[in-house]
């Protein structure tokens, strides 16, 4: 059985209704974050601050729920095709981000990934360019890669470089991630209707990954591909999986703009990997959270926008040069170190060897000097990540190896 108990809370801190100070132990429950911190740090026993997975109970309204569908007890076949689930996605696009859904243009998918791999089948050749903005999600160049296309990477905010790749007679895919992982940057719409303009001129395709879209912290508005892709080809691929942290459910859903592009990865679905039939756990959180799951959502929110602020307040304590600020989506710190000039490696060592902590390094998407913290968790354990990151750097930087070796201190 798992434990929970309360988190140390600050003084006057805001009422906490949803219990995300609330610290469970996820240990033994097979969880990817916890249990397996290993596999990716060759250290067992880390604090992680890693996989974007949090460390919260799911809303109460899905836990209700997924409790009611297996009480009744029998779990058999079920179709995703159905106005319950599909009338949910619709009605959460039209009242959360002000976008209307065809129900026809929704389809369904295992996962998110999944859905990539699909269409990139379906839209490009092996050999084929698949442009994607860097840092990148990491899974994205695996993808890629092993599907025989060539990834194509430009740099965040390089227009220029962008339309370069675009035009490419080769280049069939603009691989989309919004709001961006790992940055937390959120798309304009000016932004999102000046790249529907180039992949329009240049014939390229788009994939749309906004599986953080219910996160964009106000006043940053995520806008859906929908409302802007024309009709060309396009899809927008997603899941309640983050922002409901319910991934272990797996399923997630796509909305692909074109017919034709959609009747064929359905037949993909169906008749090449026989995948009709949904997980149905599946379907009844993703209805339970676009039902009845947006005052969960809006305190979850507001409660990580608190563990940002704690980040970023301690990070201008003990190092004013990073100039950080939180990102605009999400929950994850994407931290700039190069001002301080420390080495990515021995910044690892520190941080696994010393502080016993698993943060992820910014190489892994591609941009070494950087690292990203996970701060979707209690309050408490965000304050020991971000410790951590602080105790790591100040030595580092103390022995000379950044521009902070002037520092004092423990």
């Amino acid at each position: 059985m798992v434990s929970s108990s309360p988190a140390p809370s600050a003084r006057g801190a805001a009422p906490d209704p949803y219990g995300f100070d609330t610290v469970v132990d996820r240990h033994g429950t097979w969880c990817t974050q916890w249990d397996y911190v290993e596999d990716r740090f060759g250290v067992p026993d880390l604090l992680p601050f890693t996989i974007s997975d949090m460390d919260f109970e799911t809303a109460p309204e899905i836990m209700a729920a997924l409790r009611g569908r297996l009480d009744h007890g029998v779990l058999g076949y079920s179709r995703w095709r159905q106005d319950d689930f599909l009338s949910a996605i619709v009605h959460w696009y039209a009242t959360r981000h002000a976008t209307a859904v065809d129900p026809g243009s929704i389809v369904y998918a295992p996962s998110v990934v999944y859905q990539l791999s699909q269409l990139l089948r379906l839209w490009s050749d092996p050999g084929d360019g698949v442009v994607a903005h860097t840092p990148m999600y990491d899974a994205f160049p695996k993808t890629v890669a092993a599907h025989g296309r060539r990834l194509r990477e430009c740099p965040l905010d390089d227009w220029t470089e962008l339309e370069r790749l675009l035009a490419l007679p080769d280049t069939s895919v603009l691989l989309l991630c919004s709001p961006h992982n790992p940055t937390g940057r959120v798309w304009s719409g000016d932004e999102l209707d000046r790249m529907a303009r180039l992949c329009a001129r240049h014939g390229v395709a788009v994939i749309s990954d906004e599986i953080h879209s219910d996160l964009a912290h106000p006043p940053h508005v995520h806008r859906p591909w929908a409302g802007h892709g024309g009709e060309g080809r396009w899809a927008m691929i997603t899941s309640a999986s983050k922002s409901f942290n319910i991934p272990a459910l797996t399923g997630s859903y796509g909305i692909i703009g074109d017919p034709a592009s959609r009747d064929a990865y359905l037949r993909q679905l169906k008749e090449a990997d026989g995948l009709s039939s949904p997980a149905v756990l599946s379907l009844v959180g993703h209805i339970a959270a676009y039902r009845d799951g947006a005052p969960w959502l809006d305190a979850l929110r507001t409660y990580l926008a608190g563990n940002l602020a704690t980040v970023a307040g301690r990070l201008r304590e003990e190092f004013p040069e990073l100039g950080w600020e939180p990102p605009q989506a999400g929950y994850l710190a994407w931290i700039d170190l190069r001002p301080l000039g420390v080495d990515d490696e021995a910044l690892q060592r520190e941080l696994v060897e010393v502080e016993k902590v698993a943060i992820m390094p910014g190489a892994t998407y591609g941009c070494p000097g950087r690292v990203r913290l996970n701060v979707g968790c209690p309050r408490s354990k965000a304050v020991m990540g971000v410790e951590a990151l602080v105790r790591a750097l100040r030595r580092l930087t103390r022995e000379g190896r950044g521009p902070g070796a002037h520092r004092g201190g423990a």
